[in-house]
């Protein structure tokens, strides 16, 4: 009875198709060859803004109920109904968890987990709603990228709480095939919003916008135009320079903190521009937060094997994934380094985080990120890793958001007997969201234990965890570990109709494509279309990453 009450109430979760007080009558085609002479105004304005969504039939239903033809008004009808249909879902989870009366501690815990995610997926939302009503349509356009950035968390929230039911395959797929009528809604806008110059020009109004590669470029010294003068001071100081901290942790007592957690409390409020906490070396064993509330910290260590945190929390330990983590930060415009994170769960701890990163325009230098199932969790925004060192097993790269990963060493550790390696996970959801993984300069080697078991332990650069996962690995070398066919499926055929997986002027013995998977979503990209993919362009808006100092920046491809 619990487990129908469950798949129930989940599935209402998801649904939110709840229909929102929306019933228009829509008895026509929404193909762009369609007739809209005999449709209103308002009508004709809601067709219009439709057109280019990958899901018309819902967006003609939530945008008609609006009674506006002006696109402003349009786009904050879509967003509000987005906001809606996850407030209902929220209460509908706290129900379950308060009269739910589950004896299957998963299935609870993940009830739980889905309560405290659609929270924070409504307060993104109301927060993005604050950034409309603050700006006239001129300013929204000019910050597509950003907005579409953003409302790209609220899939990921979803999906951290769909994936919470892993332990019940049953369970999920009753939830999968229930009618997610709340990522349809966000995948109109974000697809709206990647086409608005177009969409504004059918209205009309021709507003000169700069183009998407203007607003993209960094500034001459290579420093993104979102980096204050003092920001690129910090970052140019590296740990020799010692930029001088508002908090200062050690575990020796020498510091105003003994704890990571205790300077990042002591941060003030209303504190305007960046709040510097430096880390003395040690190995902290505490589970650290950085709250969204706490934006523009920046933290750095002595180097990331002498300054690290530390945990063990794990799938096996009682935990789902996403609250393994051993450090979490969700503040905006964090940057860190020379740290290092661990999750010393070991194999047989399967799902363990090092890191969760749902931090926008997040930077990590010299860090380094050790675990073997699921090391670094990029959960949502925009994030760049710069000479870093990443470990792990399975999926040890996997997540929502957008990240590049340049300059780094990618090292595969030795799995459990009879497991196989993959080094990445993306979860694009949907086709409208700007996210996924670039692995670009990057060095993919085997660690010593599996070095010489390295040619019969099979290693892959990837599996499709969502349907439009999107990986693309370029100007890399890529060791002999990596199997001949390069990708694997999933799940038999699943996704393989519509992933993204590319590869572009790679080097070494893994590197070579004659054997590769014959998926025609699998692509070998030519110069041009690799640019798509490089720092300066695929992290969308004018946030794009930052250098070292004395470390070259890769603005565009390597030669």
């Amino acid at each position: 009875m619990l487990a129908k009450i469950v798949v129930s109430g989940i599935s209402l979760i998801l649904v939110v198709g709840v229909v929102i007080g929306v019933v228009v009558a829509v008895n026509r085609s929404n193909d762009s060859s369609e007739n809209t002479e005999d449709l209103s105004p308002q009508m004709k304005a809601v067709t219009q803004i439709c057109q280019p969504t990958n899901y018309k039939e819902t967006c003609t239903k939530v945008l008609g109920s609006a009674n506006s033809t002006d696109p402003k008004e349009l786009i904050k009808a879509g967003i509000l109904a987005i906001s809606d249909s996850v407030t209902k879902s929220m209460n509908l989870s706290e129900d379950l968890v308060v009269n739910g009366g589950s004896n299957e501690p998963r299935t609870k815990l993940a009830l739980e987990d889905c309560k405290i995610l659609l929270k924070n997926a409504s307060d993104e939302l109301n927060d993005i709603l604050a950034k409309v009503g603050e700006n006239d349509l001129k300013s929204i356009a000019e910050q597509a990228d950003d907005f579409r950035i953003w409302l790209s968390s609220i899939i990921s929230y979803q999906e951290l709480c769909i994936d919470g039911f892993d332990h019940d395959s049953n369970l999920k797929y009753s939830v999968h095939n229930s009618t997610d009528y709340g990522s349809e809604l966000t995948d109109n806008v974000l697809t709206i919003l990647g086409g608005i110059s177009k969409i504004l020009e059918n209205f009309g109004l021709h507003l000169n916008l700069p183009s998407t590669n203007s607003r993209r470029l960094l500034r001459a010294d290579g420093y993104p135009t979102w980096v204050s003068a003092a920001d690129r001071k910090l970052l140019a100081a590296g740990n020799a320079g010692k930029p001088a901290p508002d908090a200062v942790v050690a575990l020796d007592g020498s510091g105003q903190f003994k704890s990571i957690n205790a300077a990042i409390n002591s941060y003030p409020k209303g504190h305007q521009g960046r709040f510097v906490i430096y880390v003395k070396a040690g190995i902290y064993n505490e589970l650290v937060k950085v709250p969204k509330r706490q934006p523009n910290i920046f933290m750095y260590g002595d180097g990331p094997r002498r300054s690290i945190i530390t945990g063990k929390k794990s799938f096996t330990s009682g935990f789902n994934t996403w609250n393994t983590a051993s450090f979490v930060v969700e503040s905006p415009g964090f940057i860190c380094k020379g740290m290092g994170f661990q999750n010393t769960a070991g194999p047989d701890g399967h799902q363990a985080v090092a890191m969760r990163a749902n931090s926008d325009m997040s930077i990590y230098h010299n860090c380094r990120f050790d675990g073997y199932q699921d090391t670094l969790l990029y959960q949502a925004g925009r994030q760049f890793y710069r000479n870093c060192v990443i470990s792990g097993t399975i999926d040890f790269l996997f997540g929502y958001g957008a990240a590049v990963i340049q300059n780094s060493l990618i090292i595969v550790r030795k799995p459990n007997p009879n497991q196989s390696n993959t080094v990445t996970a993306d979860g694009k959801k949907e086709r409208g969201q700007p996210t996924g993984l670039v692995i670009h300069n990057c060095r993919i080697v085997p660690e010593v234990k599996l070095d010489p078991e390295r040619l019969t332990v099979k290693t892959y650069l990837g599996r499709p965890w969502k349907q439009f996962s999107t990986t693309v690995v370029m100007e890399s070398q890529v060791g002999d570990l990596i199997q001949p066919e390069g990708w694997i499926p999933w799940d038999g055929n699943l996704f393989l109709d519509t992933l993204f997986y590319a590869e572009y002027a790679n080097s070494g013995p893994g590197a070579n494509t004659a054997r590769r998977v014959k998926w025609k979503t699998l692509h070998f990209l030519n110069r041009i279309e690799a640019q798509k993919y490089t720092l300066g362009t695929f992290l969308a808006g004018s946030g794009q990453w930052v250098r070292a100092a004395g470390v070259p920046f890769l603005l565009g491809l390597r030669r």
